[in-house]
């Protein structure tokens, strides 16, 4: 790592850094809290001195330099807010889980007195209230009113440091400043989906995208700390933890959903759970490319929202459902308007469609001004919607107004916690949620989602139709031995009201779900993987099929015209 022009030499460490936590590396990088005792010197990669803020694997050869000690399993490398990052995970003897181990830069102890003193100086320059830090709006103007303030201290006591590091040193003092502190880091890491604090006693814990749970090396200092951080999220979205109110459901300004608890209900100490939000939201061409659905089955839900037919979406915890929906939601046409209705907002759709999406909100602390997702769908059916999309189907009330909507000719698409098709009729026709047999059929598909929690992977397990007897037909069923779907069953109500609706017959229905499907691995071959590339693609069939078509035949890169002005094409790469 390029070593800070304004770090002092290395100092060798002793004592007072096994006391602070903090152990400094000759290589010139800190393990924050290091769960080894010594500073056990493991991965010694380095983050690439350069401003590409991706996150990327170390080259091969500094893995095999850094795997030199047996357990040695992954490392990467990534930049927070301009502070470089390097994750490394191994198995550690005496752990049952690998450790995730956080280093960042290193920072001498002259260089950290100076900037203890720059933060203390930086206190007594900006005033700000308990209402500005929690003001949303306000974030990125204090965040801005911080750096300047800082860059000019920072030039004041480091007068020859260049701009790469005056820039790091500006977001290492925000970072301690504002914010999450060092749980910060974790959750600008893109293969996170949870962060824990379980007490203040243990390691913060994480989920990994390819990992599963890894304990970190990251520690809070006592359990005020982590009350003080659920309290600051909670402000946020006007909601108090207390003793009295000992619960917290809320999410972070990025999306990210929390939850919170105070001891003693959590009888081991504060807890808080961080699920992340996607910031690269999945498309049917990324479930397609990694093996979660096939493009035969995504051809048939493709078809039934063309034709503006009702789907649930159902799944177990982080099966995937909502990005399921997510990855769906991009084959409505782009001349529909669309409400989407979620708790916390995780839907993100192509910048093509006609899109309006509302949130809930909790009560405040007196229990008043709570919008429920009742409310919300009860008000989307005087917005004019053709398509509704509910984040999940929870409760009695919620299912009701989403048949009535159904039944009053707006298309629904919705998610709900059931394990199959089967689990699906059997939770939305019993109590609590009891809804009459007789209008399951509005509904036309039930699509399942499926996580293997041994091997982590995602996979739609079943595409199943709802028949006008309120039965279900499992028309395709995942196979895990060979670890894909297969079809099990002809359609025997699904083709029925496609040809009911659109005059169609059987051989024409067929071409177009072929056609569908040839389209879907089109944009797997191009690699055509953000929301807005895929979602163009789906509003040029739409709009101009005979066009699209001819790429998709030639199977070569589709090209717009750049603006109505221009006759120039520029092609769309991944």
């Amino acid at each position: 790592m390029r070593t800070l022009p304004v770090t002092p030499a290395k100092q060798a460490g002793g004592g007072a850094e096994a006391e602070s936590g903090v152990s400094e590396e000759n290589d010139g990088e800190t393990f924050i809290n290091s769960l080894f005792p010594g500073g056990s010197r493991r991965g010694e990669g380095h983050v690439p001195a350069n401003n590409d803020s991706a996150q990327r694997p170390i080259a091969q050869g500094k893995q095999q330099k850094a795997g030199g000690a047996a357990g040695y399993i992954d490392q990467y490398a990534y930049k927070s807010k301009d502070i470089p990052i390097t994750i490394t995970i191994s198995r550690v003897k005496g752990e049952f889980v690998p450790i995730y181990e956080v280093r960042i830069s290193s920072i001498s102890k002259t260089t950290e007195f100076l900037l203890e003193k720059i933060r203390q100086e930086l206190i007594r320059q900006v005033n700000l209230g308990v209402a500005d830090i929690i003001d949303l709006k306000k974030v990125g103007q204090i965040e801005e009113l911080f750096s300047e303030t800082i860059g000019d201290l920072i030039h004041k006591y480091f007068p020859d440091a260049d701009e790469e590091t005056a820039s790091f040193l500006t977001s290492y003092l925000i970072a301690r400043s504002l914010g999450l502190g060092n749980i910060e880091l974790l959750i600008d890491d893109a293969f996170l989906e949870e962060i824990v604090i379980n007490e203040a006693d243990e390691p913060v814990w994480v989920y990994h995208k390819k990992h599963g749970w890894l304990k970190t090396n990251i520690f809070l200092k006592d359990e005020d700390q982590t009350r003080h951080y659920a309290a600051l999220i909670g402000r946020k979205v006007g909601r108090q933890i207390s003793v009295l109110e000992p619960l917290l459901d809320a999410h972070l300004s990025e999306g990210d959903r929390v939850n919170a608890t105070l001891a003693p209900i959590s009888t081991a100490g504060n807890t808080i759970t961080i699920r992340k939000f996607s910031r690269d939201p999945w498309t049917i061409t990324r479930l397609v490319d990694c093996g979660t659905i096939n493009s035969e089955a995504a051809a048939w839900i493709w078809m039934a929202i063309h034709y503006e037919l009702s789907a649930l979406i159902a799944g177990g915890t982080a099966s995937g459902k909502t990005s399921a929906l997510n990855c769906f939601a991009n084959f409505f046409p782009p001349n529909q308007r669309v409400i989407s209705i979620e708790d916390t907002r995780e839907i993100q759709l192509p910048r093509f469609l006609h899109w309006v999406p509302l949130n809930t909100r909790l009560p405040n602390a007196e229990g008043k001004g709570e919008i429920s997702m009742g409310d919300l769908l009860v008000n989307s059916l005087r917005m004019r919607p053709d398509r509704i999309i509910v984040g999940e189907v929870r409760r009695k009330r919620e299912a009701e107004t989403l048949f009535e909507a159904i039944h009053t000719g707006h298309s629904v698409y919705a998610t709900f916690h059931a394990n199959t098709a089967e689990e699906a009729i059997q939770r939305l026709t019993n109590p609590p949620i009891d809804v009459p047999k007789i209008m399951l059929p509005a509904i036309s598909l039930v699509i399942v989602q499926f996580r293997n929690r041994r091997s982590g992977q995602r996979r739609t397990f079943q595409v199943a139709e709802i028949l006008p007897d309120s039965t279900f037909n499992i028309i395709l069923q995942y196979d895990p031995k060979a670890d894909k779907l297969v079809k099990i069953a002809k359609s025997k109500s699904f083709f029925q009201t496609l040809k009911l609706y659109t005059g169609m017959s059987d051989s024409e229905l067929q071409k177009e779900i072929d056609e569908k499907r040839r389209i879907i691995d089109y944009l797997v071959d191009q690699k055509i993987m953000g929301v807005d590339p895929v979602g163009r693609i789906i509003a040029e069939y739409y709009t101009n099929k005979e066009n699209l078509l001819r790429y998709v035949r030639a199977n070569k890169p589709f090209a717009e015209e750049t603006s109505g002005a221009e006759t120039a094409r520029a092609k769309l790469s991944s």
